[in-house]
């Protein structure tokens, strides 16, 4: 499983500027040696916290610094608001160290910005690492596009449709056709499964983005991806249960970032109806409405259909998941007096791929499959290329 996004080996942190801030003399030469064993850039040290916030920026332009590292243990809550305050200004990447290995505390300097969290006394290479990862992240911070990116949202008319299957997919497939920056937000939240149904490992995730929307740019965003083999970028939920309640702000801000530095943004809204408030309901958006033949999903993606097609509505395309013509209790019929529409889009049922896919971490569009080849038939709907060409069979003569 991948845990991070991959790291250039032509990567050094050696020419990274780094100001080590704290009242303690001990620690201060502590964390001061460690870095001399890691990196040959200058090292800046300051005996004490800044006297007032406000005077951060004027201390910190002077010094032209890549990386404040920041003892948290002298006075934490503010060494916390320095951090934050490091951060909301883009003065310098912060990181901090510790004594302590408090879960809590470890999640407010998350939160406050911090890029590393070291524990004292520091393991051999860990500072070395963690600048490693940090002249990583400033190396592939993400470019603001001239033109918002494309913003496709997938959406359940009922809970247990099968939108991660389906978004994840997708996404995978747009990723490979397009060749373009693609990013996939996992909003199906508290407990999202996009990243466990690619097999990959995030530390951060969409709260995290969320829950700090005053400071959320393209750099920051870059921080809390995770990058899959295939090229795709994902933003995933977290992976324990946690307090979800963002701002309508919130979630456009961090679409907003994510447009400005990607070509397609893929979202897994599940089937969270108490978004439609949000820009991924915007009239530049395309909302993949995922229904199933039954009469609740029917009933609902009528009610859905008919709200969505009002003036200045997303632009809307009607999915079947897990079609089967020759099971269906339902006629055609009745199917489309219920949607009112004809669907766009009817992905055949294979419980043995989606079952391989969620036990494997293997796209299904890593296969020549019927459900595959109808992934692939949207993605490049999206993308405006052909289909390739199908090998045609002949007669061979052997001599």
């Amino acid at each position: 499983m991948s845990t991070s996004m991959q790291i250039p080996d032509s990567l050094s942190p050696s020419a990274l500027t780094v100001a080590v801030i704290s009242p303690d003399e001990q620690r201060r030469s502590a964390a001061t040696r460690a870095l001399g064993e890691c990196q040959s850039g200058p090292v800046q040290e300051f005996d004490s916290y800044p006297d007032g916030l406000d005077d951060v920026p004027r201390i910190f332009s002077k010094q032209n610094l890549d990386v404040a590292l920041i003892d948290l243990d002298s006075d934490p809550e503010y060494a916390l608001d320095l951090v934050e305050s490091i951060c909301i200004r883009g003065l310098a990447t912060a990181m901090v160290y510790s004594a302590q290995t408090d879960p809590d505390l470890l999640l407010r300097c998350m939160r406050a910005g911090a890029r590393e969290f070291l524990t004292m006394p520091f393991e051999p290479g860990a500072m070395g690492e963690a600048l490693v990862r940090i002249s990583a992240l400033r190396s592939t911070a993400l470019p603001t596009k001239k033109t918002e990116g494309k913003l496709l949202v997938f959406l359940s008319a009922k809970g247990g449709a099968g939108v991660t299957t389906l978004s994840c997919n997708f996404a995978v497939a747009l990723a490979q056709e397009s060749k373009q920056r693609t990013l996939l937000i996992d909003l199906n939240l508290p407990l999202g499964d996009a990243a466990i149904n690619l097999g990959i490992r995030s530390e951060y995730s969409t709260v995290n983005a969320l829950h700090n929307p005053s400071r959320l740019d393209g750099n920051f965003l870059a921080t809390l991806l995770v990058q899959h083999g295939s090229g795709l970028f994902v933003l995933a939920a977290p992976s324990e249960m946690s307090p979800t309640r963002v701002s309508t702000e919130a979630i456009d801000t961090l679409l907003q970032v994510a447009r400005q530095s990607f070509d397609y943004v893929v979202v897994d809204a599940g089937a969270r109806l108490d978004l439609q408030n949000t820009r991924l309901f915007d009239q530049s958006a395309t909302v993949y409405l995922i229904t199933q033949i039954g009469i609740p999903e029917l009933r609902n993606s009528n009610r859905l259909i008919s709200q969505l097609s009002t003036a200045g509505s997303p632009k809307l395309e009607v999915v079947i998941n897990r079609y089967d013509p020759r099971n269906a209790e339902i006629d055609e019929e009745h199917v489309a007096k219920a949607l009112t529409r004809p669907a766009q889009w009817k992905i055949p049922n294979n419980y043995a791929a989606v079952r391989r896919m969620q036990n494997t971490a293997t796209a299904i569009t890593e296969e020549d499959s019927p459900i595959a080849r109808a992934i692939w038939e949207m993605t490049r709907s999206v993308c405006g290329t052909a289909a390739p060409a199908e090998k045609k069979k002949g007669f061979r003569f052997f001599l």
